[in-house]
């Protein structure tokens, strides 16, 4: 079984290309796409079609409802999940997506973390009604690790404030005596290399589908059935649609707005893939589409 991992920016034609290759090579497809793990999210995370999805077997899409919050731990799950099956039915695994963060955290491994008590998540409750003041109370304890994290990342104050008061061990110490196993080896990363003009014209093609497709009142539903407080409603065209629904814009700043955002999160992209890893491959389409075959095909 051989895999591989086809990155780059929203846009870029990551997706069209993964499909082609696993049709071509008998691979199943893994998405590590922070939207598409979400079910009823269809016009709004570009999630491949139907009639895609049911050509060739998919992970890590439609996993979560839009409520739920997808982890990277979501993530290895599907990984595990699609190894397992290709492993299996003796086919090729693809990975594809633009959230290459969780990519890269499976690539580099992670620290073994204990399991979190009832009663560790309760006092941690009340203690993060003040995140400024928790930030700076694991500041004294562990000047290293919360040097890298800003007191309003809720999320990373609250995942060390956990492993802190269950271990009593500062976080730099128990990661230092449990160093990080990576989930994923032996898997070459190539990365779609496309011009900035080309792709803000793409984007800005992609989007005008995107709202002629059914778009406003796909996140209107949404709302209707989750309202906004979820991570998943803040996404690049959701948010801007809630705005639209307010009145707040109308259709033509509508699009502009999530075409200029969506180019914004697009130059991010490309540049973490372009520094976040250390054996990347980079190329056009096509020259990744021969690489690609070079690599499911050799023995």
């Amino acid at each position: 079984m051989k895999q591989l991992a086809l990155i780059g920016s929203t846009a870029s034609g990551k997706s069209a290309l993964a499909l082609s290759l696993a049709q071509e090579h008998n691979a199943l497809i893994l998405s590590i796409d922070s939207l598409s793990i979400y079910k009823e999210i269809d016009i709004a995370s570009a999630k491949p079609s139907y009639d895609e999805l049911a050509s060739i077997e998919h992970f890590g899409i439609n996993c979560l409802t839009p409520n739920e919050t997808a982890t990277v731990f979501t993530f290895i799950h599907e990984y595990h999940r699609a190894y397992e099956a290709a492993m299996l039915q003796k086919k090729n695994l693809i990975l594809v997506g633009g959230s290459s963060f969780y990519l890269k955290s499976m690539i580099d491994g992670l620290s073994y973390v204990p399991e979190i008590s009832d009663e560790t998540k309760c006092v941690a409750a009340e203690m993060l009604h003040n995140l400024e003041e928790v930030h700076h109370f694991l500041s004294q304890i562990d000047p290293i690790t919360m040097a890298k994290i800003t007191p309003n990342d809720s999320y990373r104050i609250e995942k060390m404030l956990h492993l802190y008061l269950q271990t009593s061990t500062p976080p730099a110490q128990w990661f230092e005596a449990h160093p990080p196993k990576p989930i994923i080896t032996n898997c070459p990363i190539l990365n779609i290399d496309i011009e900035r003009p080309l792709l803000r014209e793409r984007i800005a093609i992609r989007t005008q589908k995107m709202v002629q497709s059914g778009l406003i009142d796909e996140v209107a539903q949404l709302e209707r059935l989750y309202g906004r407080a979820p991570n998943s409603m803040k996404a690049i065209g959701i948010i801007e649609t809630l705005e639209f629904l307010d009145g707040k814009i109308d259709k033509i700043i509508l699009i502009e707005d999530i075409s200029t955002h969506t180019a914004q999160l697009a130059k991010r992209q490309q540049t973490f893939n372009s520094n976040q890893f250390e054996h990347v491959t980079n190329g056009s389409v096509e020259e990744l589409y021969k690489i690609s075959r070079a690599i499911l095909t050799h023995p």
